[in-house]
């Protein structure tokens, strides 16, 4: 069975060798400006880039970003709420 990260719609691959994964949950009052910057921040300073999005019906959002593996990377970006 494979192990599936809290968070995530079922859907979402997550098991890769070559990136990290990280979930993220966006509230619902969160607007989609704000959004848009939270995760360009997270791309310009922790190397994230968008993997998938999904919109709920309540206007909350999850949210899935990646990046490449090294060993200088920490495990989750800095800042994020999850």
């Amino acid at each position: 069975m494979e192990k599936r990260v809290r968070g995530i719609p079922a859907q979402w691959e997550t098991s890769d060798d070559k990136f990290d994964y990280v979930p993220l949950r966006l509230p619902p009052n969160v607007s989609r400006v704000t959004a848009s910057m939270r995760l360009a921040i997270s791309a310009e300073f922790g190397g994230w880039e968008l993997s998938r999005v999904r919109l709920y019906p309540d206007g909350s959002r999850r949210v899935l970003l990646k990046r490449k593996k090294t060993p200088l990377h920490v495990t989750d970006p800095d800042g994020i709420q999850h």
